[in-house]
C-alpha cells in the first residue's frame, strides 16, 4: 500500500453496513456480526476494531484509541488490514 492509499484510509470512517449488527453471543464466548443470512464470528481483537467502527471517528482516531488500550503493540497495519478486508467482504462500510 502506498503511502497516499494509507493517508487516504486513515481518513475514512467506517461502520458496519446496513442489514449487519454487531452483539455479544454467550454461545460462542465472543462477540458476532450478525447479518440475513448468517454470522462471523469474531476474535478478540477484530471485536475491538469493530466495536469502535460506529461511524463516528476516522481510522486514524481508532488506531490512536486501540494504541492508548494496548501500549505495547503498533497496531496500525493490522487494523488497516482488517477494515480494509471487512470493507471487501461487504460488511463494513468505509
Amino acid at each position: 500500500m502506498s503511502n497516499t492509499e494509507q493517508s487516504a484510509q486513515l481518513t475514512q470512517v467506517p461502520k458496519l453496513a446496513n442489514g449487519y449488527r454487531l452483539q455479544w453471543e454467550p454461545a460462542q464466548d465472543s462477540f458476532v456480526v450478525l447479518y440475513p443470512e448468517g454470522m462471523k464470528v469474531l476474535s478478540g481483537s477484530a471485536s475491538e476494531i469493530v466495536q469502535q467502527c460506529t461511524g463516528e471517528q476516522n481510522v486514524a482516531a481508532i488506531i490512536k484509541s486501540l494504541e492508548e488500550k494496548f501500549p505495547d503493540v503498533e497496531l496500525a497495519k493490522d487494523v488497516l488490514d482488517f477494515i480494509a478486508g471487512a470493507s471487501a467482504e461487504g460488511w463494513l462500510d468505509v
